[in-house]
């Protein structure tokens, strides 16, 4: 396996320049701010022309990852060229959150085959509903085949997000990318690193990923009590404190949650995934040095046994993460490549969900607020 990253910033341009790319590549992965991405003439454009027999997939971004630096505004890929391995991969679009659990069950059978090591998804972050999306594939694909990705960002803006496969490029997309062959080996970690307060709260009433009431309370009103004078921040403050869901009162690991939208009329919250009735949640809160112990933990879980030569890396971080750490938010990449290794590259973006197994769902499930990343590597 060879692997080859490359970047396009508007002030430089393509570092390294065009002249030094390969000439050929069986995998491009691509991450890019969605103004630069949506250009019919732009950088996306150039780099899926020069690899024009490779399979080309990206979307956009809160943020780009490339090696050990994190950028806006950009494009960062990595171009990978196999010696054992094939890549196929499936689009499908939607157009509206109901439709996401049949749209990744019929991906999932769509790549099925007896060589199939895993899928990496890559899907729309604002139409798609992650819990659906991720149920879909445990249903679609074979238990012993994992899935890992993520849900494409807008930066903070939340308006619409952009997926690719080769020249398409659309918001309501999601592209499963099937990896093929006995030599491939795939790790994968996530971890968060967000601290639980408050007193545990019954979900009384809600409908999907909308929570309506906690213990028979408005659940925007009681949310807004804790947040204090950051409530009228909402929802952007909302991803500094998001909700750990769990599945009894007496649970002690759950899932993650981040607030998408409230609704005054309604007094009621909007998830990036479900809040299911009857189910239990927590306030979290977080700073940049548990955030960073987070990345670390998600980094030792992918680690490789034994090591291997040639590897890369896909790494999807959450938009509140970012948020939280702010200038610091690199610190949490080198943390990934101090545990893992300063040979292994990294590619990668800052999501609006990541998903990956998890100890409730073995196969894969819809994760928010974490550090996930899958390492991929091919025995000689």
């Amino acid at each position: 396996m060879k692997t080859f990253p490359v970047r396009w910033s508007p002030h430089d341009g393509w570092t390294p320049p065009r002249s030094s790319w390969p000439a050929s590549a069986d995998l491009v992965l691509y991450f890019g701010a969605r103004q630069v991405l949506a250009s019919p003439h732009g950088p996306r454009a150039e780099l899926i022309a020069h690899f024009s027999s490779a399979l080309c997939a990206g979307c956009s971004t809160a943020g780009e990852i490339l090696g050990n630096s994190v950028s806006d505004g950009g494009l960062g890929a990595l171009c990978v060229a196999f010696e054992h391995t094939s890549v196929r991969a499936e689009t499908i679009a939607v157009h509206a959150p109901s439709e996401s659990f049949d749209a990744a069950a019929e991906l999932g059978r769509r790549l099925a085959a007896p060589d199939l090591r895993h899928v990496l998804v890559l899907s729309d972050g604002l139409l798609v509903n992650g819990t659906h999306l991720t149920a879909g594939f445990r249903v679609g694909l074979p238990r012993d085949v994992h899935v890992t990705g993520g849900l494409a960002g807008d930066g903070n803006a939340f308006r619409h997000t952009l997926v690719g496969l080769g020249p398409a490029l659309d918001s309501g997309s999601i592209v499963a990318i099937g990896f093929y062959g006995d030599r491939l080996r795939v790790v994968h970690g996530s971890a968060g690193g967000w601290e639980p307060f408050g007193p545990k709260r019954l979900v009384t009433h809600s409908v999907g990923n909308i929570l309506y009431t906690l213990d028979d309370q408005p659940a925007l009103a009681l949310y807004k009590r804790y947040l204090g004078e950051r409530a009228a921040g909402l929802p952007a403050t909302g991803l500094l404190f998001p909700l750990h869901l769990l599945a009894t009162r007496d649970a002690e690991h759950g899932l993650v949650r981040t607030i998408l939208a409230v609704d005054d009329l309604e007094q009621s919250l909007t998830f990036a995934g479900d809040i299911p009735q009857g189910h239990y949640v927590r306030l979290m809160k977080a700073g940049c040095d548990a955030l960073v112990d987070g990345a670390e933990a998600a980094a030792r879980a992918a680690t490789l046994d034994p090591p291997a030569n040639s590897r890369f890396a896909v790494l999807v971080s959450c938009v509140g993460r970012r948020l939280v750490m702010g200038q610091r938010v690199e610190e949490e990449v080198d943390a990934v490549l101090a545990q893992l290794g300063s040979d292994l590259t990294a590619v990668g973006f800052y999501s609006y969900g990541e998903i990956c197994p998890s100890g409730l769902m073995q196969s894969c499930d819809l994760h928010n607020q974490t550090m996930t990343l899958t390492v991929f590597a091919e025995e000689s």
